[in-house]
């Protein structure tokens, strides 16, 4: 499985790589780290000194995409962000399983690589998936957990989903045009920068789309996360809907937190002042060495 239709679609995924790359205001390293999966590639960024915080990026993103938008926590975290399998163009071409450890393994490989032990973990949607995951089964390799919008936790109403993204991008994929590219992104864009427009605009025809739905977790899976837990989600996530998601992992993991970030879609503002906003909660959860703030799902 290859997550780009030709090689004129790699080149320009590529070019949105190193676009967001760009946006990055720190020195970066780009490598590769054996997995028993294949080669993967990581991006760091951050002072070679700073906390280490591993980052894992949103489906059809990548790496550079998520560390751009972290721009505010680089001046004391060292962000290591690997890119995940299927889901950027510098990921492993495949497709791992959902339902079983595969995630699991793939990122434990990496850590190992790394020489990572109990590490702080953030993850963003799909890689939120990944990251709770991961903590529910290798809870002592997580010394904190962080979600943003996470998929896996709470679905919205397929019928929803169905009328406001899925109609919308048949039918952009058959017109190309900037009205059914705004119709499509309106459900799930809380404010229009230009560039993640853009991108998301050639993503959406140079990548195979992966259909599959993350599954949801059980109640055990969220009591495993025995580590302080902190789930952010939107009010108007037509997805992950935020209070489902807030309330049931406050309700449910023994040491969660939680906040619904009120006017806020799936994709959160690419704006300075929630960059700025979610850093400073970033590094009040990873810095506090209580277990924080109570959960506010209303």
């Amino acid at each position: 499985m290859i997550t780009w239709r030709n090689e004129e679609a790699r080149q320009r995924l590529e070019r949105w790589f190193s676009r967001f790359r760009d946006r990055i205001d720190s020195p970066t390293e780009s490598f590769e780290v054996p997995t028993r999966f294949g080669p993967n590639h990581v991006l760091v960024a951050g002072p070679p000194d700073g906390i280490p915080l591993v980052c894992l990026h949103a489906m059809r993103t990548g790496s550079s995409f998520l560390v751009s938008e972290l721009n505010p926590i680089l001046d004391r975290y060292r962000v290591i962000a690997p890119d995940l399998p299927g889901q950027s163009v510098r990921g492993l071409q495949t497709r791992l399983p959902l339902s079983d450890s595969s995630h699991v393994d793939w990122l434990a490989d990496i850590l190992n690589e790394l020489d990572l032990g109990s590490t702080k973990l953030f993850g963003v949607s799909w890689g939120g998936f990944v990251a709770r995951q991961f903590a529910t089964n290798l809870p002592d390799r997580v010394e904190k957990l962080a979600l943003l919008v996470p998929a896996g936790i709470a679905n919205g109403s397929h019928l929803k989903g169905l009328t406001k993204m899925a109609l919308p991008m048949l039918r952009y994929q058959l017109w190309r045009t900037d009205n059914n590219l705004r119709r499509l992104l309106v459900p799930i864009f809380t404010s229009w920068d230009e560039e993640w427009t853009g991108y998301t605009g050639d993503a959406v025809l140079d990548m195979p789309f992966d259909y599959r739905i993350p599954p949801v977790a059980s109640d055990q899976d969220l009591q495993d996360l025995t580590m302080p837990v902190l789930a952010l989600g939107g009010s108007e996530d037509i997805s992950f809907p935020g209070v489902e998601v807030v309330r049931r992992i406050c309700a449910i993991a023994p040491r969660a937190q939680g906040h619904v970030i009120q006017d806020c879609k799936h994709c959160p503002p690419a704006t300075s002042d929630f960059r700025t906003w979610l850093a400073n909660r970033l590094a009040a959860f990873f810095g506090n060495t209580k277990d924080g703030e109570p959960c506010e799902s209303e």
